[in-house]
């Protein structure tokens, strides 16, 4: 535990963490509304099967991106530990250096592994108030569309707060952005 905070005290792993989050927060909503077009607005498509596509891409998408950074940041990691062994003339193997490649490689691939069940959980509650009766499955898909534009307009404005720019319009381009997107999607379908 104590290596997990030493790893993450170091100036150049937040932002690594931030823009995996992030990156990958944008790629989940955006799948998941294109779900909800093509699963939620499809006629005759039951609640058990919106949740069960929204979940499996989901959780497949989390292993997908976890994995794929988890081995790619891990590979680029040693290459530098190994170019910085022979400049030093000397092994690094069982070093702090060592153990914290592998943690910040650890950390990276949980954040994109959890990420996508997290804009999940946000766009599933709709559709889990349907799954009770309080709410209609066409209303849970447009209030479910509602919350993954607000996720994409809350991670825009939080980008551009980061970057010292207007949070407003950075949000308002990343909402803008997943309505180009949902109204693509919408389109394609109505013409299915």
């Amino acid at each position: 535990m104590e290596d997990f905070r030493k790893v993450l005290s170091r100036e150049d792993v937040a932002p690594l963490l931030r823009r995996s989050f992030v990156n990958t927060l944008f790629d989940s909503t955006f799948m998941l509304l294109g779900i909800i077009v093509g699963v939620a607005h499809a006629s005759g498509a039951g609640l058990r099967a919106i949740a069960l596509t929204m979940a499996t891409s989901s959780l497949a998408l989390g292993i997908s991106t976890g994995v794929s950074v988890y081995e790619s940041e891990l590979l680029e990691r040693e290459r530098a530990i190994s170019e910085l062994e022979r400049a030093l003339f000397r092994d690094l193997e069982g070093t702090w250096i060592e153990r914290s490649a592998k943690l910040i490689a650890l950390l990276l691939a949980l954040v994109n592994f959890s990420t996508p069940l997290l804009s999940f959980g946000v766009t599933i509650i709709p559709f889990a108030i349907a799954a009770i009766g309080a709410l209609g499955l066409r209303e849970a898909a447009w209030a479910s569309i509602a919350l993954a534009l607000a996720t994409l307009f809350a991670a825009g404005a939080y980008i551009g707060r980061m970057g010292g720019k207007n949070p407003w319009i950075r949000g308002l381009r990343m909402a803008g952005f997943g309505l180009l997107a949902f109204t693509i999607g919408f389109l394609i379908d109505s013409l299915a």
